[in-house]
C-alpha cells in the first residue's frame, strides 16, 4: 500500500484552519491531541500522505512531544526489501509498519527546521532513544541526502554518524560508498555509508541474529541483535 494514496481523511477538512496541516504539530495546533493516524499536506491539498502522530507528554516539561513517525518497525508485517520508488513514495499502514516516503520527508523537512528521535526496544523489555538537534532530507536530484545535526542525548548512543551526508541507497540504485550495495547486502534501503552503524530497515528478526541481519543499532545492542521496535520520528526544532 503506497502512502500517498490515501482512502479516507481521518478527520473532516473542517476541523482543520487554512493552510491544511502539513505535520503532526499543526495537527496539534488545530485541535487534536491523541495520539493516532492523520492526514497532513507537505505538498499543498492535492497530495495527502497519512502519517502517525504522536502526542504523548515528555517526561521532563510534561509537554506534548508532537512527533510525526516517519518511520516503524515492531512485527514485521511489512516487507522492507523495497526498491526506489517505493522508497520514494512511501509504504506500509500508517497504523502499523511503515516508511513516510524520502519525497515527503524532503518537502517537510525544506519547509521547516527539524529534530530527529529514534526510539527502540529490545526483546528483554529494555527501552532507549536516540536524539539529534537537527534532521533534513535533501531533493531526489541530490539523491535525498541525509543531512543530520548533533546527537544531544539518549542511551541508545550514536549510531547515525557514519549515514550522516550520505545518499539514500535501495537494491536498484547504489549511491553508498562500499564496493558492493548495501543494500543488497542488508536487505533494505537507508543512508548507507560502507556499510551501517544502525539499519532501521533491515529484516525483521528475534534478539540474537546473524551479522547484518535485522533491526540493528549498533551502540545499543551491536551488529548480531536485531531490536523487537525501531521508530523515527520528527518534530519542529521551534514552533
Amino acid at each position: 500500500m503506497m502512502l500517498r494514496v490515501v482512502l479516507a481523511v481521518l478527520l473532516p477538512a473542517a476541523a482543520y484552519q487554512s493552510p491544511l496541516p502539513t505535520d503532526c504539530s499543526d495537527v496539534y495546533k488545530a485541535g487534536s491531541g491523541r495520539d493516532g493516524v492523520y492526514t497532513i499536506y507537505p505538498a499543498g491539498p492535492t497530495s495527502p500522505v497519512q502519517v502517525y502522530c504522536d502526542m504523548s507528554r515528555d517526561d521532563v516539561d510534561n509537554s506534548a512531544e508532537k512527533w510525526t513517525i516517519i518511520q516503524r518497525r515492531q512485527d514485521g508485517t511489512v516487507n522492507f526489501y523495497m526498491k526506489w520508488d517505493h522508497y520514494k513514495t512511501g509504504f506500509g499502514s500508517a497504523a502499523g509498519e511503515y516508511w513516510l516516503g524520502l519525497e515527503t520527508m524532503h518537502l517537510m523537512t525544506q519547509a521547516k527546521s527539524y529534530e530527529l528521535r529514534v526510539d527502540m526496544e529490545d526483546f528483554e523489555g529494555q527501552k532507549v532513544y536516540a536524539q539529534y538537534s537537527s534532521f533534513s532530507v535533501g531533493p531526489e536530484s541530490e539523491g535525498y541526502t541525509l543531512n543530520l545535526g548533533n546527537f544531544i542525548k539518549g542511551a541508545a548512543g550514536d549510531s547515525l554518524k557514519i549515514h550522516n551526508g550520505q545518499k539514500f541507497t535501495t537494491t536498484d540504485r547504489d549511491q553508498d560508498t562500499h564496493s558492493s550495495n548495501c543494500a543488497r547486502l542488508v536487505y533494505g534501503g537507508f543512508w548507507f555509508a560502507a556499510c551501517f552503524g544502525a539499519n532501521p530497515n533491515g529484516i525483521y528478526t528475534w534478539g540474537p541474529s546473524p551479522r547484518a541481519a535485522g533491526v540493528q543499532w549498533n551502540s545499543f545492542k551491536g551488529l548480531e541483535y536485531s531490536l523487537k521496535t525501531m521508530i523515527m520520528k520528527i518534530r519542529p526544532i521551534t514552533e
